[in-house]
């Protein structure tokens, strides 16, 4: 059953601020993590990252990360996983 548009959040503006930058700092984290893999060279640039979608933090309910994605500042990318959105 989809979400209805017309209803208000049932998360405070707070709570969804503080999911979104645990979200964003835990994808920062992630990707660097990929980029400093071995096989890379110490004198090199590094490699970039092809992460784009985490599992979000197990702290936040599942449902607070449906709210984030109906406002667009997240989209679904399959299998729980989340990527940040365009808002």
């Amino acid at each position: 059953m989809a979400p209805d548009p017309s209803q208000p959040s049932p998360f405070t503006p707070q709570e969804l601020k503080l999911a979104l930058k645990a979200f964003k700092k835990r994808l920062k984290l992630t990707c660097l993590d990929d980029q400093s893999r071995l096989g890379v060279g110490p004198m090199s640039g590094g490699r970039p990252s092809s992460i784009v979608a985490i599992t979000p933090p197990d702290q936040y309910p599942d449902e607070l990360w449906e709210e984030l994605a109906r406002q667009g500042k997240l989209k679904r990318a399959g299998s729980g996983m989340y990527e940040l959105g365009q808002g």
